[in-house]
């Protein structure tokens, strides 16, 4: 059998099989192969039958002993007690599945099962909501199910787990193995057929991760191939001199009542080195929070009006867009320069302004650009890839600097920016007050009210933070709307303000103005504030619920006090009951160190959540849990590059050609 050959002519599958398989998109041996298993059971050993609900999840191997359905309509649901008889023993527990009545079909007493899901307890009873689960038969086939590793795929609809299995082993015994296509072979040192088979049937867990591996650096490769195409296709344009007036840039410096940091000296350097050349700047500028971003672009955008152009900087939300041109506007127009604004609700100036400041206004009818030379995206990850497109062809190959205040791992740096030079804001202005972080389990309400009262009473202004707008039965956790008249009661004494998404603008404009300006003490907000609100005044975060939230987006939060002289607090409050969420909320109470703090999501969320896969370009990938290991990410950065050295144009490499082509001129476009 070759690899492309079509699952219609594979010997023992059944008609019903082969249109399941087409319906999911599956119609060659390939393609099955590729098929990966989400996780594996090591069924030569089961776990202990739990005594009582917590934990992980478990792999369990039992005889249904009894079933029966229970309650009615809506409510209704099937469950079996299921048995251990191992060892003579007896353990029990029951399995549920709800509106599921279909299932008293599937399972009966007397079946052999093996189960898998997390135990919780139920009205004194251990129980497995929905576990997954095969129903042992005694057949010939039974080796490939039980005393080994097995591989457990995602579903196919219409092929039962186990017979799944079964198909794509026949396929590994069938397949011619020089079949076996690859676009390019990363290691061949390793034969692809023995890769597949430790891929789906391993006989130990090291196997598989070493076929995995092996599959993630050949993925990686592709990645990497694509990045250093781009990038070299990149060197070759033709764009614009800039940065060899430097009056403005002297002036604003000359201006400034602070240094700037050694960090932001040097990445200002950078930026410089790359508009002098003659080719587009393609830049990245990643700090953490409060490393002082936005200054090091106001000098980027003053280089670029020195030379007689325009400049623009795209922001993802409007209150991070008007905290820009409130800042930029103090700083930059008593040196003559001309701010302009545009969000949907405002437009301020936008086709007389040298430097023009906004959201995906910025792409649309309104806002027309006389010679958009440098184009800024900040909170880069948060736009497409189309939409930073659009804005830089409103220009003539413009310069472009996007930033990001989410510290990235080096590891997605080199996937995600690869084609990008990069600049690092690695330390903080002077002058910043500690930061103290802390986790609280369920907090008397009380002692908090009285330490805030006590910050309050000192001056200083307060967040409040809750993950809802409104309250949600699906979801248990408190919202602003709910909490806002409780706060302010306890604070009678001082003005309570409410912010979140779904005010008006001009609004939600007017709370943040009245806090910014200290007339008002207390914001209860959602993470509405995560970005460019800059109030030094306010020196107490409590966050609410914390463990909802990502680590970096909680740092991005933390990140809002801090930035004035005084001594800052963080408060992060949990109610305990996820053991993952404690340990999230004790990292980052460890440390104020974003690069730290980003690796450590990572591992624990993976690239997809920690960057969003569809912004990200990592969707795609199906080995991500491999971007946390540098050393293979290097691995097939090299490669790539020498394929890229020993053929520029990828002539001798027909079946990447069009392939690496297509996707970066996507990304170029």
């Amino acid at each position: 059998m070759r690899a492309e050959s079509s699952l219609q002519d594979l010997s023992g599958l059944k008609s019903r099989e082969w249109e399941a398989f087409e319906k999911a998109g599956f119609h060659t041996g390939q393609e099955l192969l590729d098929w990966l298993p989400k996780r594996y059971e090591d069924r030569r050993r089961f776990d202990a039958f739990p005594a009582q609900a917590g934990g992980s999840a478990v792999c369990l191997r039992g005889v249904v002993l009894d079933t029966q359905r229970k309650g009615f309509g809506g409510k209704g649901f099937y469950e079996a007690v299921i048995e251990d008889e191992a060892g003579g023993g007896f353990s029990r527990l029951t399995c549920r599945w709800f509106n599921m009545p279909y299932m008293s079909k599937v399972i009966a007493a007397g079946q052999e099962v093996v189960l898998y899901g997390k135990p919780k307890e139920s009205k004194g009873r251990v129980v497995i909501d929905h576990p997954e689960f095969e129903v042992m038969k005694e057949d010939a086939e039974l080796s490939l199910h039980l005393e080994r590793i097995a591989p457990i795929y995602r579903n196919v609809n219409g092929i039962p787990q186990r017979r799944l299995r079964e198909i794509i082993h026949r396929i590994l015994e069938l397949v011619a193995p020089e079949t076996l296509v690859s676009k390019y072979d990363v290691d061949r040192t390793y034969p692809r057929i023995e890769a597949y088979r430790e891929l789906h049937f391993p006989g130990e867990m090291a196997e598989a991760e070493t076929a995995r591996r092996y599959f993630a650096k050949e993925e990686f490769f592709l990645q990497q191939l694509r990045v250093v195409w781009r990038r070299a296709r990149h060197a070759e344009l033709n764009g614009r001199v800039l940065g060899k007036k430097t009056h403005l840039l002297t002036e604003f410096y000359e201006s400034l009542p602070f240094d700037l940091t050694g960090a932001q000296k040097r990445s200002v350097k950078e930026i410089v080195k790359d508009l002098r050349l003659a080719r587009p700047m393609n830049r990245l500028l990643q700090g953490d929070v409060g490393s002082g971003k936005t200054f090091v672009a106001m000098c980027a955008m003053l280089l670029a009006v020195d030379s007689g152009c325009q400049a623009a900087l795209m922001a993802p939300t409007q209150i991070l867009a008007e905290q820009h041109y409130l800042t930029f506007s103090k700083w930059l127009e008593p040196l003559g320069v001309r701010i302009g604004l545009a969000t949907a609700d405002r437009k301020e100036d936008v086709n007389s302004s040298q430097i023009i400041i906004g959201t995906h206004a910025l792409l649309y009818e309104g806002v027309e650009f006389d010679d958009l030379g440098l184009v800024v995206v900040d909170e880069q990850h948060k736009f497409g890839v189309a939409q930073r497109g659009k804005l830089i062809q409103r220009g003539v190959m413009p310069d472009v600097l996007v930033m990001t205040a989410t510290p990235i791992p080096r590891t997605l740096t080199l996937t995600i920016y690869g084609d990008l030079d990069v600049s690092v804001l690695d330390e903080l202005p002077s002058g910043r007050g500690k930061i103290i972080s802390g986790v609280r389990v369920k907090p008397k309400v009380g002692e908090m009210t009285s330490f805030l009262k006590d910050q309050l009473e000192e001056g200083r202004q307060v967040y409040l933070v809750y993950p809802l707008v409104e309250e949600s039965e699906s979801v248990k956790a408190a919202s602003v709307i709910q909490e806002h008249p409780k706060w302010q009661k306890r604070f009678k004494h001082f003005e309570v303000e409410l912010l979140h998404g779904k005010l008006p603008s001009e609004e939600k404009e007017a709370v943040m103005t009245r806090f910014r300006e200290g007339k008002s003490e207390v914001m209860v907000s959602t993470t509405v504030i995560e970005v460019g609100v800059d109030v030094p005044n306010a020196n107490v975060m409590v966050i609410f619920n914390a463990e909802r939230f990502g680590l970096a987006q909680l740092h991005q939060l933390r990140g809002r006090i801090g930035r004035g002289e005084h001594k800052s607090y963080c408060v992060l409050v949990t109610d305990g009951k996820s053991e993952e969420g404690v340990e999230k909320l004790n990292i980052l109470a460890g440390t104020i160190d974003g690069f730290k703090i980003a690796e450590e999501d990572l591992r624990l969320r993976g690239p997809g959540e920690v960057m969003g896969t569809r912004q990200s370009g990592v969707g795609d990938l199906r080995f991500v849990e491999f971007l946390a290991d540098t050393s293979l990410i290097r691995e097939a950065r090299e490669v790539a590059e020498q394929v890229l050295r020993d053929d520029p144009g990828l002539d001798a490499l027909p079946q990447l050609e069009a392939w690496v082509k297509k996707q970066a001129e996507i990304e170029m476009s």
